[in-house]
């Protein structure tokens, strides 16, 4: 099931080059309905988003809005082992971005020039949330915990009802502890679209982010501009760098907890030894068969999952740069060793003791991370994604004066001569 393919060979160009196309084409009936929708709820408001939801969700709604009894009630209802795992996840989410804080500065020059930048909280941010089989409180945590430490004014959240109205009572209860302000009975492009322009319920939001299906990843792309966004999330990715000393039980457990996710998701691990990938292999066999997603994980492993040999851990390490995974972790020997060679990764995670899933859930870094090789350029969702930077001069008469002939020198090298005679203007004016 586990393809284990030579480095530089033909099946390993093959399946890198697998990698970047799994998400690379656009749908254009996807294109075209989500442009649909979104005129449709730019015009009719809340008409049109009880008109979809009643069509997507089999559900007719009287309010949108959840209502502080139904929050409560929730949290009541949700299982207490999960409310505190919730909590403490909360408060490592919390702890580790408020030191992505950002200080504000200012500086003086002389002749009176003072310059600086402040950094302000975004008014208002939405999160999306889906909702059904695919309910992660644990997204509501990392996407709302960062907001909040960077001073967001408001959030709102969104997530689909279910046919009899309700929300997922984790969800809801994920929502309070993270401190979400307003919760909508909305999904899909018809709520990225309402968060985006507004609706009579449904307030106006300055970004919007938030994992979603391909349609809600369309919208999201295509009202980029109108709104901020976090990212276009394409399917999951870990990739794992192993030597000699790791464990092969330890490598398929972590190579399926990717691959559980979507047939679309990659699980490659990257190895000096061939005895570890073949016994990688046999794990794989084993413990797929007492998982509840065994299928879903061998269509993905084998569609695009692998165990490649190359020769040496800086080899792997430079593979591992050009695939630039969401998730990579270091099973070798000495992983601190390695780290340093890794340019492009989403998020690392060190040593046989550090799967994915604690830092999916729990360690407090953000698992809300850049795929499909946009590591290259993309960064986690933190706190610099909920901030906006202002920068603030101010000039003295002295000061403007002495740099006045290099701007206006400047200003006519690029024929903007009303920005040169803004400047002019002020030379040797005196008291004025």
């Amino acid at each position: 099931m586990l393809r284990i393919v030579k480095d530089r060979s033909e099946q390993a160009v093959k399946l890198f080059e697998s990698l970047r196309l799994r998400d690379e084409e656009t749908d254009a009936k996807v294109t075209a309905a989500v442009n649909e929708i979104i005129a449709d709820v730019r015009k009719g408001g809340d008409s049109s988003l009880k008109d979809y939801t009643l069509r997507f969700d089999k559900c007719e709604l009287d309010a949108f809005e959840v209502s502080q009894q139904e929050l409560d009630c929730a949290v009541e209802q949700c299982d207490s082992a999960l409310i505190t795992a919730m909590k403490n996840a909360a408060t490592n989410i919390r702890e580790f971005h408020e030191k992505q804080k950002q200080a504000e500065f200012e500086f003086e020059r002389e002749n009176g020039i003072k310059l600086g930048q402040i950094v302000r909280g975004l008014a208002r941010v939405g999160i999306y949330v889906p909702g059904g089989r695919a309910a992660y409180p644990s997204s509501v945590l990392m996407n709302a915990i960062p907001a909040k430490v960077a001073g967001v004014g408001e959030i709102i959240m969104v997530t689909p009802p279910q046919k009899d109205g309700s929300i997922n009572k984790n969800i809801l209860a994920a929502a309070k502890i993270a401190g979400v302000d307003r919760i909508f009975k909305i999904g899909g492009a018809q709520a990225v679209a309402a968060l985006a322009y507004g609706t009579e319920t449904i307030p106006k939001v300055d970004k919007i982010v938030g994992p979603g299906n391909i349609f809600v990843a369309t919208t999201k792309r295509l009202l980029f501009g109108v709104v901020d966004i976090d990212m276009i999330a394409g399917p999951s990715e870990i990739l794992v760098i192993a030597d000699e000393t790791a464990s092969p039980e330890f490598l398929a457990a972590d190579l399926m907890s990717q691959a559980e996710h979507d047939p679309l998701a990659s699980s490659i691990l990257i190895t000096t030894s061939e005895e570890i990938a073949e016994k990688c292999e046999s794990e794989l066999q084993k413990q797929m068969q007492t998982l509840s997603k065994c299928d879903i994980i061998k269509e993905s492993i084998e569609n695009y999952g692998a165990a490649v040999i190359c020769e040496t851990v800086e080899r792997a390490a430079q593979l591992a740069n050009e695939v630039a995974p969401e998730h990579l972790e270091i099973m070798t020997k000495s992983p601190m060793d390695v780290l340093p060679l890794i340019k492009n990764a989403g998020s690392v995670f060190l040593g046989k003791w550090t799967p994915e899933p604690i830092g999916d859930y729990y360690a407090g870094t953000n698992h809300v991370l850049p795929t499909g090789g946009t590591a290259r350029f993309f960064s986690p969702l933190s706190v610099d994604s909920f901030v906006k930077r202002m920068s603030f001069i101010s000039y003295s008469q002295q000061a403007i004066e002495a740099a006045a002939d290099d701007v206006i020198t400047f200003a006519n090298a690029e024929g903007l001569t009303a920005h040169a005679n803004s400047i002019e203007v002020r030379k040797n004016k005196g008291n004025i």
